[in-house]
């Protein structure tokens, strides 16, 4: 209960921090959203109307004033509605986040595809051929910008042979381009990471009583060895998360994937505040809760792990 008030208390102080320093930035960022609505209405606007809209939005209160404003809002579960558009941030960032959700989960899936087995062969055939070819294919695939790598998919299956589209959502073939490109971007450092890991743990104690009790070598490979190494995978993957959702902005721009990455790129580009808020205050609750959910696969995976072991594996 102490462990659980502890971080329900980290929480709303790393969000507060968050939300107060990001809000402004925000506002003492150049350009004026009025200036963006008003651009698009393709009005010739008076600097009445300018005023106007500004008090309406109440723009043109002190910057103390309106995130307190936000907050109490924000307090109540209301997010509030965009300046642009006029929707619920909540509904766009929900809509948004949903399919953010179906490229990563596909893009894990890509990256665990590649990494697992190259890792396990790798650490099994250390030093030999065919742990050098892995290391080859690990340095180039490590070197590749993600945006380059989209262009050659697209060129090669969406232009030339036109098996995949190259854009937009609605079928499972819509995020294959994308989950490849973005897994195959991600699988370098967790290929190196696991075969660190589990030559490591081959070379343990517990391992080699193991095989002295007989047990046989499929059962300490998965139950004791496998398991064992899954620890720092997992740790890497917990803090890689926000820059995974940055590497979603990029991906989701290139393939005009309708995305928590594209959602805030277009925020940005018109200054809705409400969505660029939202966006920050959404994206840093989920890294955080991942954090935590990553803490307590620590203990599911081994059991033995104290508290202060997990907290020296994260540093």
């Amino acid at each position: 209960m102490n462990r659980l008030s502890k971080q329900f208390g980290k929480i709303l102080l790393f969000l507060f921090l968050l939300s107060f320093f990001s809000f402004m930035i925000i506002k003492l960022a150049p350009g004026d959203p009025v200036m963006n609505i008003l651009g698009t209405q393709d009005l010739a606007a008076s600097n009445q109307d300018i005023e106007q809209l500004r008090e309406k939005l109440g723009l043109n209160k002190p910057m103390l004033v309106q995130y307190y404003d936000w907050l109490k809002n924000v307090v109540q579960f209301n997010l509030g509605n965009s300046i642009i558009t006029g929707k619920s941030v909540t509904s766009q960032i929900g809509h948004s986040f949903l399919n953010t959700v179906i490229l990563a989960l596909g893009s894990t899936l890509v990256m665990l595809v590649i990494s697992i087995p190259l890792g396990v062969v790798s650490a099994f055939y250390r030093n030999g051929v065919v742990d050098k070819v892995i290391k080859l294919l690990n340095a180039v695939g490590a070197s590749i910008p993600g945006f380059w790598l989209g262009f050659l998919l697209v060129d090669i299956f969406a232009t030339k042979l036109n098996l995949l589209p190259s854009m937009g959502i609605g079928e499972i073939k819509h995020i294959v381009l994308p989950s490849l490109t973005l897994g195959i971007t991600m699988a370098p450092p967790y290929v190196r990471l696991l075969k660190a890991s589990l030559v490591e743990n081959m070379e343990q104690d517990f391992v080699r009583a193991a095989y002295a009790r007989g047990i046989t070598k499929k059962r300490i490979f998965f139950f004791h060895i496998f398991r064992k190494s899954l620890i720092p995978f997992i740790t890497l993957f917990g803090m890689s998360i926000g820059s995974f959702m940055g590497g979603t902005v990029v991906i989701e721009v290139l393939f005009s994937y309708p995305g928590l990455g594209k959602l805030a790129i277009d925020s940005i580009t018109a200054r809705d505040y409400s969505i660029i808020q939202g966006f920050i205050l959404f994206t840093g609750l989920i890294v955080f809760l991942i954090n935590v959910i990553v803490d307590m696969l620590y203990h599911h995976i081994d059991p033995s792990i104290s508290a202060k072991e997990v907290e020296a594996v994260e540093v």
